[in-house]
């Protein structure tokens, strides 16, 4: 089993910056790829950004110039860090990762979620 851990969400202001947080722990043996995706209520969970173990990327259209996603193998964090946020950001934030553990086959995980709410 794989448990994600996110942390980082909060209120931040138009224009502002944030930066989120993603630490997966348990018999991990690989993951690939792990990410970010978002949903507000009544609508489907979108993906935000991902990252390979081999640290290709992918963006939602909507993030792209404004978002880097990065990660540590070694320690099996993911990070994204946002820029020139706006309300329609606004949304719970969930941690991905696709993983293989010693006692199982590649699975998908997700974490708790984060809020983040853009707003004056």
């Amino acid at each position: 089993q794989v448990q994600l851990v996110e942390s980082g969400g909060g209120l931040v202001q138009p224009g502002g910056s944030l930066r989120l947080s993603c630490a997966a722990s348990g018999s991990i043996v690989s993951i690939n790829p792990m990410g970010w995706y978002r949903q507000t209520p009544g609508k489907e969970r979108e993906l935000v950004a991902t990252i390979t173990s081999g640290g290709s990327t992918n963006y939602a259209d909507s993030v792209t110039g404004r978002s880097t996603i990065s990660r540590d193998n070694a320690k099996n964090t993911v990070d994204l860090q946002m820029n020139s946020l706006q309300a329609e950001d606004t949304a719970v934030y969930y941690c991905y990762a696709r993983a293989i553990t010693r006692r199982t086959g590649w699975n998908a995980y997700w974490g708790q979620g984060t809020q983040v709410t853009v707003s004056t």
